[in-house]
């Protein structure tokens, strides 16, 4: 099991006594060489003299004392085919002391194996494939305008976040002690909710934010309203936003042709991902919601204008990072893999 782990780290040691070798052969003497390299004269020495006895055989390690390795590569293998070809009976998923019994060898075995061949059978991720048939062009508009944003205008990431719910737990929550994490309630009593409009500006990292009691159209067309009296006038606005029957509704597309300076732009379907306000909303629940208690929607609405202030007193913009085809190649690989055999 250890030499599957240090068969980088070997080839390294070979190559390494490999240039001692060459530096010897030009004609370098052992001090010469010890300083070139950064190591010893005696380890100069000792590796010329083991190729001068044994050729390439000299520069290999001698074999060591310590137990004998109890894994045979028949056992490894059946392990690995098994965990991918496989399953118990009853079960979706080999646990380790399974597959243990399976193959008799233990379940420590078993663990190495599985991470030395990166295999987590315990865990599951989702995905779902957009099949937006503009899904090429749509990930090059979107991304050209976050790596490079016309000049004379703004770039918003929009969206809603629905639903924000005003929570109170049963209990009151025990605050967080050495040793221990804070505690709350499992249950608790719902106040009411609320919708949260949210546009990101992404040189800069400042939201413009507008809550609501719903997320209808005109709601929609109400905040692209806002976010205009916000923007310094005559520069052009491009929104992004994700494919929502309410971003397309006829009161939306009349207030666009009245306020021909604002541009609508659309991530592909199933690709909220690409859409950077939802890096901000992660923030939000992360930071202030999933541990927030709040006994009104009053309280809720306060807490939610306090985040949106603070937030943009030390606004800090999300780095881009991918261009559009490193995005389009990484999915085009992916469906490559799952379109193929066994799947």
């Amino acid at each position: 099991m250890q030499g599957w782990a240090t068969r980088g780290k070997t080839a390294q040691v070979l190559a390494h006594r490999s240039r001692i070798i060459l530096l010897c052969a030009d004609g370098l003497d052992n001090t010469a060489v010890a300083r070139r390299l950064g190591v010893t004269r005696d380890t100069v020495g000792k590796w010329r003299n083991r190729f001068i006895d044994r050729r390439l055989d000299g520069l290999g390690d001698e074999p060591r004392p310590g137990a004998p390795r109890t894994l045979t590569d028949a056992q490894v293998e059946e392990v690995v085919v098994r965990t991918l070809e496989e399953v118990p009976e009853g079960a979706t998923h080999w646990s380790r002391r399974e597959l243990a019994a399976r193959v008799g060898i233990s379940a420590s075995s078993v663990r190495r194996i599985w991470r030395a061949f990166g295999l987590q059978p315990h865990l599951v991720e989702e995905f779902k494939i957009s099949t937006d048939p503009l899904l090429i062009d749509k990930i090059r508009d979107v991304v050209g305008l976050y790596l490079s944003p016309p000049e004379h205008a703004v770039v918003l990431s929009v969206d809603e976040k629905p639903h924000i719910q005003a929570i109170e737990r049963s209990a009151p929550v025990l605050p967080m002690m050495p040793g221990t994490p804070e505690r709350r309630s499992h249950d608790y009593h719902r106040h009411g909710t609320i919708d949260l409009f949210a546009a990101l500006n992404v040189a800069t990292g400042k939201v413009i934010g507008k809550l609501s009691a719903q997320h209808r159209a005109v709601d929609f067309r109400d905040f692209l309203d806002e976010i205009f009296h916000h923007v310094e006038p005559g520069l052009e606005i491009h929104v992004i936003c994700d494919n929502l029957s309410t971003h397309k509704a006829p009161v939306v597309h009349k207030w666009l042709l009245a306020h021909p300076t604002v541009h609508l732009h659309f991530t592909p379907t199933y690709s909220s991902w690409i859409n950077q306000v939802e890096r901000w909303f992660a923030e939000l629940q992360r930071r202030r919601l999933d541990r927030g208690v709040f006994c009104s929607l009053d309280e809720l609405t306060r807490a939610l204008q306090e985040w949106l202030k603070h937030w943009n007193e030390n606004a800090r913009p999300f780095t881009w990072t991918k261009d559009a085809d490193q995005i389009i190649g990484a999915i085009g690989r992916y469906c490559a893999r799952i379109s193929g055999p066994g799947h």
